[in-house]
């Protein structure tokens, strides 16, 4: 009994000093000889139990250990991408989408072209546009994080932290609205919040209450031109009306299509979308609304907003886009959606250059014609005093 005593003494005396050891290495970063004692065992014969202790440091070589973190600071406190951080919070392609389509409804306008008034125009868009998509993700961010497609977006990751999100949403709303207001007009301005309170008012919650969000959304898209065209003429005109009737049925195929592979997405993260609520309905808008595109393109030589020309490139634009409509209702695969999708992408700015080539009336030569007939109108009139 005194001998197995001992080994047990000897063994914990052992383990004592093997603990004490690597206490000195982790508080005073020494090298450490690990003795550690093999465990005791009962020899099958009638000899008594023999301890052994073995030497680490004989059989393996002298390395350090490197102890790491086992967290990261949330947010990341690296402020060297900050700038790319709170373009993604905007949506930067989205609204680049917006300023754009914004640009195309000033251009059409059939009012003088000023520089000044463009740009502005513009930066107020694209501001209110910004400040609208970081109070989407805000709302969105239990959401987001269970969708493949977003759970990167820096709410959810942590990259920007809500009290960002809503202090760049204040701040860019406040500047936009005041450079519309103060630089543009009251008209753009007001339809300027109009759009950012349907969107994050309406749209935002509705997506998943209703499919209704899509139709929602489709008026949110369509008012940008209206403001372009709003900062040109400070009034809104029939072709006003026709560019964003092109926008509003121009984002069913866009969206249906792209949602269509997304469903499994939308329905982990609780959205009311066409394609997972109702697919055969999905594919039948998508159509619909192609055919309205060519119906609306028909009608803007006629209401005068652009030339006759205009049909020749845009029918056959529009034909092309109505036949990927229809292969996508036929065959609803996802080849078919993809094909529609990427198509929609080039649809949309070519339709808008053929709307700027065309226009029917362009200010800028017809101003300088009518300031030679003043000018040669005023030289007659001085060369009758003469006489």
């Amino acid at each position: 009994m005194s001998k197995l005593f001992q080994v047990h003494l000897r063994i914990c005396r052992n383990n004592f000093t093997s603990l004490h050891t690597i206490k000195n290495y982790l508080f005073k970063k020494q090298h450490v000889n690990l003795f550690i004692p093999a465990s005791s065992y009962v020899n099958q014969s009638k000899q008594n139990a023999a301890v052994e202790t073995v030497n680490l440091t004989q059989s393996l070589p002298k390395t350090k250990l490197k102890v790491e973190p086992a967290w990261k600071q949330t947010p990341s406190a690296d402020s060297s991408n900050i700038l790319q951080e709170y373009l993604k919070l905007s949506k930067i392609r989205l609204t680049t989408l917006v300023v754009v389509t914004t640009m195309a409804g000033y251009a059409v306008a059939p009012a003088p072209f000023e520089w000044m008034t463009f740009v502005l125009s513009i930066t107020g868009t694209g501001l209110l546009s910004g400040a609208a998509n970081a109070i989407n993700q805000f709302h969105e961010v239990p959401f987001d994080a269970q969708m493949n497609r977003t759970k990167q977006r820096v709410l959810v990751c942590g990259r920007l932290t809500p009290l960002h999100s809503i202090m760049f949403a204040g701040g860019a709303s406040l500047t936009g609205l005041g450079i519309l207001y103060f630089g543009v007009n009251s008209l753009t301005a007001t339809l300027g919040v109009m759009n950012l309170l349907l969107y994050t008012s309406i749209y935002t919650p509705l997506k998943r209450v209703s499919i209704l969000n899509t139709w929602v959304g489709s008026i949110v898209g369509a008012i940008p031109p209206l403001m372009g065209w709003a900062a040109c003429a400070n009034s809104l005109g029939p072709g006003a009306f026709l560019m964003a009737a092109l926008l509003y049925s121009w984002q069913f195929p866009h969206f249906n299509a792209l949602s269509w592979n997304l469903r499994p997405d939308y329905s982990r993260a609780g959205y009311r979308m066409m394609a997972v609520t109702d697919p055969a309905l999905c594919r039948r808008v998508a159509l619909r609304h192609t055919v309205a595109l060519q119906v609306f393109s028909m009608a803007a030589p006629i209401l005068e907003t652009t030339n006759w020309w205009f049909l020749v490139g845009a029918t056959p634009l529009n034909l092309y886009f109505i036949y990927l409509a229809y292969q996508f209702y036929k065959d609803s695969s996802s080849a078919t959606s993809r094909r529609l999708f990427r198509y929609s992408l080039i649809h949309l700015p070519i339709l808008m250059v053929l709307f700027l080539l065309n226009k029917k009336k362009w200010f800028v030569f017809e101003d300088k014609t009518k300031t030679s007939d003043d000018a040669q109108t005023s030289d007659n009139n001085s060369d009758v005093q003469n006489v």
